[in-house]
């Protein structure tokens, strides 16, 4: 079906190794820190994902979405997916070398992580090979503590997150944390609430420096860079106590979380466009939520 010359089909099918991999270490280590969590505070058998195979009903590709319901995290997902493919003409004219020719390839993994306890915050990360006639990476990583005393850039987490997605980017150019932070805050702003998702992170689309081999490994640093820090803040969060008015304030913070993703985020747009598994880009809807 693509048109797209070898050299693309080959470097889509390198990242696409990367994230497959990536998404077998996150799995592993999330399901490590399932087997760590303290039993008085997480009761109940360790968590385990449940891998689930899916293809493409629109061109060529699929994914394997990874699903988790545990006791220390209430809800994960990390998936993967690839698809060869040809963009509608409406989302061809949004895309930078699709305008003479539609046909793209692509190559994904992305995770949303919703912890039980409020004292652990929510997480996501997504990282992306898209290429049409041009070729680009595109993702970042966000953090969304629930509770308003860590609701802060300066607090302890924050501050670590950030630390680890300046290190990912300053290994390359160090211009681009900067503007990849900028670009987060940005991005992940509620306009009808005037606030901001989470602490932000960073975030990047159409990335194309000219150089494929150092924007790939920069890629692959900020997955290296967030799976260290996320389990990081988790082994150092998850055995705080939480009370019932942490739990009330995650389950609205996550309802801010619900209203993101459905009006303004543009992967759940074209994911659902694209004809992706709605199953994984709906994972990222929390399990439990509260509008006071």
């Amino acid at each position: 079906m693509s048109t797209l010359p070898t050299q693309i089909l080959e470097r889509r099918a390198r990242a696409q190794a990367w994230f497959e991999a990536l998404q077998t270490r996150i799995c592993a280590e999330l399901e490590r820190l399932e087997d760590e969590a303290p039993a008085d505070l997480y009761p109940g058998e360790a968590g385990r994902f449940d891998r689930r195979p899916w293809t493409r009903e629109a061109g060529v590709g699929g994914g394997i979405g990874g699903h988790l319901a545990g006791r220390l995290f209430e809800k994960a997902g990390v998936h993967t997916s690839s698809a060869t493919a040809r963009f509608s003409p409406e989302m061809a004219a949004q895309m930078p070398g699709a305008d003479k020719d539609p046909s793209y390839v692509s190559t994904s993994i992305s995770l949303i992580i919703h912890p039980r306890s409020p004292r652990v915050p929510t997480v996501h990360m997504n990282t992306r090979f898209l290429s049409t006639a041009k070729s680009w990476f595109g993702g970042g990583a966000d953090l969304t503590p629930m509770v308003d005393e860590q609701r802060s850039q300066t607090a302890d987490d924050a501050m670590l997150f950030h630390q680890a997605m300046q290190a990912a980017c300053d290994g390359f150019d160090p211009d681009w944390h900067g503007r990849y932070k900028a670009w987060c805050d940005e991005y992940f702003f509620l306009p009808h609430r005037g606030e901001t998702r989470g602490v932000g992170g960073i975030f990047f689309d159409q990335h194309d420096s000219g150089d494929f081999e150092r924007d790939f490994a920069f890629t692959r640093a900020v997955g290296d860079a967030f799976l260290e820090v996320y389990a990081k803040i988790v082994r150092h969060r998850m055995a705080e106590p939480w009370t019932e008015a942490d739990r009330a304030q995650q389950l609205v913070r996550r309802g801010r979380y619900v209203e993101f993703n459905l009006l303004y985020d543009r992967g759940t747009m074209f994911g659902l466009k694209a004809g992706g598994n709605v199953e994984t880009i709906l994972s990222s809807m929390p399990p439990l939520v509260a509008w006071p």
